[in-house]
């Protein structure tokens, strides 16, 4: 199968299961976001070393492929996120909560590269989020897929503070405007 179809060429693309869009389409921008994020995780995964980490981003890598689907598939045909793999996130997240001080402060993004990398996952899946709750106002989309890419959105961020914690790369805080007016 040859990787240009010329099928594209006057802005239309073909869904799962049939059915042609335009590629402007939100269902396309949703699954690109995904897609997107999808990628970037695997920027992520050659920047870091083996562990639980880069464990828990290959999973995820895998259940973007079935958002990812879902969204490019009109109607219910397709699969899609279980409520099971939901928990199993949160109780990722509680566990690396466990562990890290208390947040009494909006952190800003950065401290060391995976951290950075992680906060960059996270403004990514935020935005494909987004991008599936537009869709969702217009079509019908599974509402787990919306919970589980909220949940991933906040186990980034836990895991960049977890990063930089182990590092012992202190978190920067923002408390508000510092800067003087000019």
């Amino acid at each position: 199968m040859p990787i240009y179809t010329k099928f594209g060429d006057q802005g239309r693309t073909a869904l799962i299961g049939g059915g042609v869009v335009s590629k402007d389409d939100l269902r396309v921008e949703a699954y690109g976001n995904v897609d997107e994020l999808n990628a970037f995780l695997g920027v992520i995964l050659i920047s870091i070393k083996p562990g639980a980490l880069s464990d828990s981003l290959s999973r995820i890598q895998r259940d973007l492929f079935v958002v990812g689907a879902h969204l490019a598939t009109k109607g219910s045909r397709s699969r899609s996120i279980s409520p099971s793999r939901i928990g199993e996130i949160e109780e990722e997240i509680d566990g690396i909560e466990e562990v890290l001080p208390r947040l009494t402060h909006f952190v800003i993004p950065g401290g060391s590269n995976e951290a950075a990398l992680l906060h960059l996952a996270r403004t990514i899946c935020r935005r494909a989020e987004r991008s599936i709750v537009r869709l969702s106002r217009k079509e019908k989309i599974n509402p787990s897929i919306i919970v589980y890419m909220n949940r991933i959105g906040d186990l980034f961020f836990v895991q960049a503070r977890m990063v930089n914690y182990r590092k012992k790369v202190p978190e920067a805080i923002w408390k508000g405007s510092q800067a003087p007016p000019f």
